[in-house]
């Protein structure tokens, strides 16, 4: 079976045939860096980390680009109600985005824009569109014409008649529904220099820019949030296509995280910030939580659900570190059949991990016979070659980076917690040789209040974090 992909421009799960055999190229709309993360936003980030894992699984060399949105319209407000520089804001985030994204995992992109960094860039493309007759100059700003654009609209589906335009009464504006490639300076605010005075980039306009520098006149894949369908990617669809590029072959979206059934947000009082949540639970946890579902599917945050994710990880972790023990140190095995149907599906997760699941409650199955039988701990080795297999192409394997070796996922704090473990179980054992149960029980109990898990087998003592 083939990889199929969900295009939100045809609607419908198309055969992916990329531009150039054996490549792939994906642009993503990455953060606009006025605050530091919550778990919504960096969903984005584990989704098409796992978008690259696949491609790359299927054999393609990947060119990942995921810009940075430094300077907008929200970045100076936030400037503004902080008294600080636009760029110490602007900065300060794109670290905490930075940060969050390591610490879920997810691979840094082959490359990662500055919207600042490319704006002769962007006056190129401003000036094409000009010279063609789709954008024009007005009172210091910069418009796209859309009635100079039949097709504006396909992408979202919407009828250009109909939609509301968000300024209605700037002076020299044509249409209501022409959209700012350019803003003209305002007292106080940043400006760069262009043939049509000074001012700031609009959000569209450095998207289809910074793609066009890494990515050329046509790629495969770009990404991002339905949120942003229209009008952000139905406007950079607009403007490159209208300037004479390809552009696109295939749109891919994935869904929000909500909260009480509203998109996370910062305005909505219900963000939850990925440094406080991954106090709750393990990084890798989290991004199992935010992966497991379909990336078109929403996620409907509760509590409930993110330990739940939490249980179901720990339980592939614990077959992982038992299997290990008992078959060694062995490579990553290839993935199931059916795992790589569902995956090929659609990015189809949940189905993927289904097959994971079954092959971890195998595996732990195998693992229960195999002191008696030979043959089982074959099995044990062949279900953990699986299984890694299949946690790698999630970004998920508990023996690979950034995980190996780190309880929380994001530290180097291991071998200090095998050795306090290790001295409270030899208190405990010795309290158990002299018979004196009840000190062996509180050593346990204690144990486990601070989250260690002891587990008595025929070998001894065995012990895991949650």
């Amino acid at each position: 079976m083939s990889l199929r992909l969900y295009d939100t421009a045809t609607r419908e799960v198309r055969d992916f045939t990329p531009l150039e055999p054996g490549r792939a190229g994906i642009y993503l709309c990455g953060a606009t860096v006025q605050s530091p993360p919550h778990i919504g936003h960096i969903r984005s980030g584990v989704n098409f980390d796992i978008v690259w894992r696949w491609l790359e699984h299927r054999g393609y060399a990947v060119t990942f680009c995921r810009n940075v949105t430094d300077i907008d319209d929200k970045i100076i407000h936030a400037a503004a109600h902080e008294d600080a520089p636009w760029w110490a804001v602007a900065t300060r985030n794109e670290r905490a985005f930075r940060t969050a994204y390591e610490l879920l995992g997810c691979r840094p992109p082959t490359v990662e824009p500055r919207a600042t960094g490319h704006v002769p860039e962007m006056v190129a493309l401003m000036q094409r569109l000009v010279d063609a007759g789709h954008a024009y100059a007005a009172e210091g700003d910069v418009y796209f014409d859309v009635r100079s654009f039949p097709t504006y609209g396909a992408l979202s589906g919407r009828d250009l008649d109909d939609m509301l335009a968000s300024e209605k009464s700037l002076p020299g504006k044509r249409d209501p529904a022409d959209f700012a490639l350019w803003k003209g300076a305002k007292p106080g605010e940043p400006a760069w220099d262009t043939p049509w005075g000074p001012g700031r980039p609009g959000w569209h306009l450095e998207c289809s820019a910074m793609a066009h520098k890494y990515l050329g006149s046509a790629f495969d894949i770009h990404g991002g949030g339905v949120d942003l369908i229209f009008p952000h990617h139905e406007n950079e669809l607009a403007q490159s296509t209208a300037a004479g590029d390809r552009f696109v072959s295939y749109w891919l979206h994935h869904a929000w995280v909500t909260a009480s059934g509203e998109k996370m947000g910062k305005s909505l009082g219900n963000s939850l910030l990925v440094t406080e949540v991954v106090q709750r639970v393990r990084p890798v946890e989290l991004r199992y939580y935010l992966g497991a579902a379909h990336y078109r599917s929403h996620i409907e945050f509760s509590e409930a659900a993110l330990q739940e994710a939490a249980a179901a990880y720990r339980r592939i972790e614990g077959f992982v570190q038992r299997a290990g023990e008992l078959v060694g140190d062995l490579p990553v095995g290839q993935v199931p059949d059916a795992f790589a149907a569902s995956m090929d599906d659609d990015l189809g997760v949940p189905g993927a991990l289904a097959v994971l699941h079954n092959s971890v409650r195998d595996g732990n199955t195998a693992l229960a016979a195999a002191s008696h039988q030979a043959v089982d701990k074959e099995t044990v080795a062949r279900l953990l070659g699986e299984v890694r297999g299949m946690l790698a192409a999630l970004g998920l394997d508990p023996l690979s980076e950034p995980w190996a070796g780190d309880p929380r996922g994001g530290g180097d704090l291991r071998p200090v917690v095998e050795g306090l473990v290790a001295v409270a179980l030899e208190q405990r054992a010795a309290a158990r040789a002299r018979h004196d149960f009840a000190a062996a029980d509180a050593i346990r109990d204690e144990l486990a209040e601070i989250g260690v898990s002891i587990e008595d087998t025929s070998t001894g003592p065995r012990w895991s974090i949650g």
